[in-house]
């Protein structure tokens, strides 16, 4: 797969558009962690779709969660860079974010740039990937599909 400053190299120029540092496939993110101790993962999923769906199963000290929206309801959730500091407190982090299929995680990864965070990558096809043609996550992209580790439902 290459190393991290490989792998970095790539996702920067992926998209050179983006508001962000760059984007990363599902194998990527893992290598990236597996690659280096200091890479965090964090998942802004909300509490109950890492309950009820299943979450990354990755080293407890780089997997972190700071929810985009709250459940129920869906609405913004006003601590999420509070959620986000408390996790990453160190604003040159590389960090990796992950939804259910990539697009609250390009929001997040925006947001922490905004914020100042300079190392911030969207996982593209997030979690589950997009439905199929039965309309069933799991299936076409996302980390589970790639085979990652996860656990859960």
């Amino acid at each position: 797969m290459g190393n991290n400053a490989e792998i970095l190299d790539r996702a920067r120029k992926r998209d050179t558009s983006l508001p962000y540092a760059g984007a990363v496939t599902p194998q990527e993110a893992f290598e990236l962690l597996k690659g280096d101790p200091h890479v965090r993962l964090v998942d802004v999923r909300t509490n109950a779709e890492r309950d009820w769906v299943g979450r990354v199963a990755i080293a407890s000290e780089q997997h972190h969660a700071a929810q985009w929206n709250v459940y129920p309801g869906g609405t913004p959730n006003p601590d999420f860079l509070g959620q986000l500091a408390a996790a990453v407190p160190g604003k040159d982090t590389v960090i990796v974010f992950l939804c259910r299929s990539g697009v609250r995680s390009r929001h997040a990864a925006k947001a922490a740039t905004e914020a100042g965070y300079t190392q911030c990558y969207d996982i593209l096809e997030g979690f589950e990937g997009d439905k199929d043609a039965n309309g069933h996550r799991k299936n076409v992209g996302g980390w589970c599909k790639a085979g990652l580790p996860w656990a859960g439902a």
